[in-house]
């Protein structure tokens, strides 16, 4: 440690820190512009400027460190002219524009103007004007003029965002950001450019124009999407969320936000809303009051348990309900008598069921993943599945860690991978039985050759080894054995093993019970063998199941399917009673984390319409079914009773034991790889117009090797048909030689793509 005073104030601070670090650990304020915590040192907006004894002139406090015995003055004369000198500098050329800047009120210039900008300017000269840039749907550049070319846009993208999207151009007064080629910014982090602008330079789209900062209420909340459990602020007016902002949690998500989580809000208004209840007679739409609804669907779950028994009920909710809507959801089923209950609604291998010792989770905190030095990364799309652990992980790899990527598409991560394995679906769980093999012979001093001793090699010189399972892997038909190696490979290089978790609740739907109990069936064989009766909760079975044909077919077969949904969909075509319930903001409930951390979050607006909290349409309906145990009054009590005598840490559990691992048989014709794009994850991103104007958001194509293109004789931009199962869809076909021959990768989750069939298995590509 190092002695350092600063206005008077002995502190003690690391060898290494600068004058700004040890002064903002003292609590001690220093303007600035271009310093961010969590960024490399620009030192260009000179605004830190401090006076240190025995120095000559001023020096900038944030590209200065600290050395033994140092005395700094923030606020002496020296340094007080400095930093008005730089100010002036740097309104020279500001536009007057602050009553119609979004950031008014939240701008660190005009902060700061008040306590070191001069009465008047001495610049009578011509201000410079420079033009707006077109960086896509999220993220405003119209008034570029504002911009002090701090450049903490530019190193976000470089250093966090992993990609240099903006930069600098030009010198002095030319200077100007820019991104290149005239191209638009496409990162999935892209909206923490907007936070970063301590100016009206970089404003969010959705939100300009909207409200003035100090008209908006704000609701700290969760994020409903992806397993990371970010901590939001929603901000509200006129009871509509207008701007969805980052809470910052060094433990979760940092001071950062995915742009799903920022945006995915302007879903919450669509014009898709449901907004009463509704029930179809005579092949007619027709809005009803509550009690009419729920006294149908009670009548009709009533009449089917005790006419063709109970089992012929089933339950499925997507994992991004709340842990209170999906205790209900089991509990009501389970009190009529029926044990089909289940949220894994995308997964196709459920043979783990019963091995399973607990709920599968991280297998770690999040902030423990910046921490390993090796990583096997098996079966995920890291970047758009978990934008902020890709961001993490990409961190770790910066400072040394190395990463392995065993998988069926090799997508840019960018960040520097040391080896990679890219094989079809059906040989993923040969290359992990090889890559077993070749650790433990490696534990024996035998090095081998080849990617899968490669990678056993780099795990085992690793301290902290992390072995981390994604969706794709999860959704595998051989999910199971993939588990089972994943944890062996863990075990054999003293690393931790984990899951990266699907949705926003997925282990919350553990822990509330929400999977079938000893005689019910999963979400797959409910679908497989029909059902007379479906409760979905949030559910748009076309484009949230694994296998969308079977799940249609499952509904369109059924005698009684109600719908909670926030939205009207394509339930409209199987549903019998659409039951309209309120979305994350407008309901209070909690998520469960992937890293099994337990967060509660209130209402930020009132529902829309008629709408009504999910928990609450499950009471009312378990009250008409008089099943016993629904009196809560508050999602509090609900938590609480789902919780009650639960350990959570005890209940994580990634341990699996007696998978048989064995070969399959080679797939005879193209394999179907598909992955849930970015924003097509639920159904409130589904309707954001923003993130649906994104490139992340454009059709799907089919993606082959271009030696499978050329056997189909089909060239590259040409349409092509796609079939699979009893449904076929047209689709852009497109080269990627970076993806392993025999495959077709379409998407899955998609309205381009419903017709398919399963999200793994043979496909059909012709040309159309």
């Amino acid at each position: 440690m190092i002695n350092i005073e600063i206005d008077g104030k002995q502190i003690q601070t690391e060898n290494g820190a600068t004058i700004i670090e040890a002064a903002h650990q003292a609590g001690i304020a220093i303007p600035h512009f271009c310093y961010h915590k969590k960024l490399s040192i620009a030192a260009n907006c000179r605004m830190c400027l401090v006076q240190v004894e025995k120095a000559p002139k001023p020096l900038p406090a944030c590209a200065t460190p600290v050395t033994e015995g140092m005395k700094v003055f923030t606020h002496s004369e020296q340094a007080v002219k400095a930093q008005q000198g730089v100010m002036e500098f740097l309104l020279v050329n500001h536009p007057l524009d602050c009553p119609i800047c979004d950031q008014g009120g939240e701008c660190m210039l005009q902060d700061m103007s008040v306590g070191y900008g001069g009465g008047h300017s001495r610049y009578h000269e011509e201000k410079r004007m420079v033009l707006a840039k077109d960086l896509g749907p999220l993220v405003s550049a119209e008034e570029m003029s504002r911009c002090i070319n701090c450049t903490r846009c530019v190193r976000f993208g470089q250093e966090i965002a992993g990609q240099m999207e903006l930069g600098q151009a030009f010198r002095g007064e030319h200077a100007e950001v820019m991104s290149f080629v005239s191209g638009t910014v496409n990162s999935e982090l892209s909206g923490n450019m907007i936070d970063l602008c301590p100016v009206g330079a970089l404003t969010s789209k959705p939100f300009r124009y909207k409200a003035r900062s100090w008209e908006l209420s704000r609701r700290r909340s969760v994020s409903a999407h992806d397993s990371l459990g970010s901590n939001l602020a929603v901000q509200t007016k006129n009871n509509r969320v207008l701007r969805v902002l980052p809470v910052e949690n060094e433990d979760i998500n940092e001071c950062w936000l995915s742009d799903k989580d920022r945006f995915a809000y302007e879903g919450l208004n669509s014009a898709e809303r449901l907004t009463r209840p509704m029930i179809k007679r005579d092949g007619q739409w027709q809005e009803v009051e509550w009690q009419a609804a729920l006294e149908y669907a009670g009548n009709g779950l009533r009449h089917i348990a005790n006419g063709a028994g109970a089992e012929q009920i089933g339950a499925l909710a997507t994992a991004n309900s709340t842990l209170e809507e999906l205790y209900l959801l089991q509990k009501l089923v389970r009190g009529i008598g029926s044990q089909n209950v289940d949220f894994r609604l995308r997964q196709s291998d459920f043979s783990a069921d019963g091995k399973q010792q607990g709920a599968p989770w991280l297998g770690m905190s999040i902030a423990d993943i910046g921490k390993a030095d090796r990583f096997l990364i098996v079966g995920s799309f890291l970047r758009k599945d978990h934008p902020l652990l890709a961001a993490r992980i990409r961190q770790a790899v910066k400072k040394g860690a190395q990463a392995s990527i065993i998988h069926s598409v090799d997508d840019d991560l960018l960040m520097k991978v040391a080896h990679k394995t890219i094989v079809a679906p059906d040989a993923l769980v040969d290359v992990l039985t090889q890559v077993s093999k070749a650790l433990t012979a490696e534990k024996q001093g035998q090095s081998g050759s080849g990617e899968a001793a490669a990678i056993a090699k780099s795990l085992a010189g690793g301290e902290r080894v992390t072995v981390l399972l994604g969706n794709f892997a999860q959704q595998h038909p051989q999910a199971a054995q993939l588990q089972a190696l994943a944890q062996q490979i863990a075990a054999l290089s003293n690393g931790k093993f984990g899951f990266l978790g699907e949705a926003a609740n997925g282990v919350g739907g553990y822990l509330a019970q929400a999977t079938p109990g000893a005689n019910g069936l999963n979400a797959s064989a409910m679908l497989a063998t029909p059902r007379k009766a479906y409760l979905l909760l949030n559910v748009e079975a076309e484009l949230d199941c694994a296998n969308p044909q079977q799940a249609i077919a499952a509904m369109q077969a059924a005698d009684l399917v109600v719908a909670m949904s926030a939205y009207k969909h394509h339930a409209t075509d199987y549903a019998d009673v659409l039951l309209p319930i309120a979305p994350f903001t407008e309901t209070s409930g909690t998520f469960v984390s992937a890293e099994g951390r337990v967060q509660s979050f209130k209402g930020a607006v009132k529902p829309l319409g008629e709408a009504r909290p999910a928990w609450k349409v499950l009471r009312v309906l378990g009250n008409l079914l008089k099943v016993e145990g629904f009196d809560q009054d508050t999602s509090e009590a609900v938590r609480d009773e789902a919780l009650k005598g639960t350990d959570v840490a005890a209940r994580l559990n990634n341990a699996i034991g007696g998978v048989e691992v064995k070969a399959i048989a080679a797939a005879n014709g193209l394999q179907r790889v598909s992955e849930v794009p970015i924003y097509a994850t639920d159904a409130v991103v589904r309707r954001s117009a923003p993130l649906q104007a994104t490139a992340d958001a454009a059709i799907p194509q089919a993606w082959l090797h271009s030696d499978e293109l050329k056997k189909l004789g089909v060239q590259a931009g040409a349409m092509v048909k796609v079939s699979q199962g009893q449904g076929s869809v047209q689709l852009v076909a497109a080269t990627d030689d970076k993806l392993p021959r025999g495959v077709a990768r379409v998407a899955a989750g998609h309205a381009a793509t419903a017709a398919l069939g399963a999200m793994f298995g043979t496909i059909t590509v012709e040309r159309a």
